[in-house]
């Protein structure tokens, strides 16, 4: 499996950040098919051929996705949505 690993350094207070998490899992879900669910300040993903996971911490998100054989060749494109997600949302 090939992997993203994301993390994103934040100063938003707890509802800010969770506010930010749900954005971008709601664009990646629209953008990628991932489907995602909460479990407290835990989001994880998932979709045939996708695992992962977004922690939120007092000062960090942290983004980890597993990609199966068939997403590896959008592995750039997905990473590249993350970061710009991330830029937009946080700042």
């Amino acid at each position: 499996m090939s992997s993203i690993d994301v993390r994103r350094a934040h100063s938003l207070d707890q509802a800010h950040a969770r506010e930010a998490a749900e954005t971008l899992a709601q664009d990646l879900s629209r953008k990628f098919d991932v489907d995602y669910e909460w479990d407290g300040d835990l989001m994880r993903f998932r979709r045939s051929g996708v695992k992962g996971h977004l922690d939120i911490s007092p000062s960090e998100l942290h983004v980890h996705l597993e990609l199966g054989m068939m997403l590896r060749p959008f592995k750039g494109r997905i990473e590249e949505e993350i970061h710009n997600q991330l830029d937009t949302i946080i700042g």
